[in-house]
């Protein structure tokens, strides 16, 4: 069982601050950011977070148990496609807290609670990027490799066997980078 919170709860009693913090998670949801205190900004980040983490699961179970607390379908529904979306590569830390100073009227210290939707790092974004194309790349030379010994196998074989298969050879050159590299370099060989 959960420690309970030290200190006066936010509101009158337990039932209107379970309501304050499904109000103050939806419109997170919402707007992305919002003007809170302090106090309540620190009591919303793990339950908006646990929210979140409903939703990167993505299952039936998980939206109902997000809808139980958030009545507003489209809120829900954005923070399934949307939000979740933005943070699947984020381990945790989807909410940010930045004191902004105090409240004019009645001297409350206030901040501002947002959902950090940019990637988890600028340098973990270019790698995971580089890799994907090292990948890519990687698979279209297995190909070109595989053609590369035909194509010596074609420079031995007498000359109606060459214009036969020149043209094949000029479709997968087409095709592929690096083959289209190495085709005309063979090509000069065989002449």
């Amino acid at each position: 069982m959960p420690t309970p919170t030290k200190g006066p709860r936010l509101g009158g009693g337990p039932a209107h601050e379970r309501l304050m913090l499904a109000n103050l998670a939806a419109s997170l949801f919402e707007h992305k950011r919002i003007t809170t205190t302090v106090t309540k900004a620190k009591r919303l980040k793990p339950y908006a977070e646990r929210l979140v983490t409903f939703a990167k699961r993505g299952d039936l179970a998980s939206r109902r148990r997000v809808l139980g607390l958030i009545s507003n379908k489209g809120i829900v529904h954005e923070l399934f496609t949307d939000i979740a979306q933005a943070v699947e590569n984020r381990d945790g830390g989807y909410t940010r807290i930045t004191k902004i100073g105090n409240r004019k009227g009645d001297n409350a210290p206030m901040a501002v609670i947002e959902l950090v939707l940019e990637p988890v790092s600028a340098k973990q974004a270019v790698v995971a990027e580089a890799t994907a194309a090292a990948k890519r790349d990687a698979a279209k030379a297995a190909p070109a490799a595989e053609e590369a010994p035909a194509a010596e196998e074609t420079t031995e074989a007498p000359a109606a066997e060459e214009t036969t298969e020149a043209p094949a050879a000029e479709e997968a050159a087409t095709e592929e980078a690096p083959a289209a590299e190495e085709a005309p370099a063979e090509e000069k060989d065989a002449k």
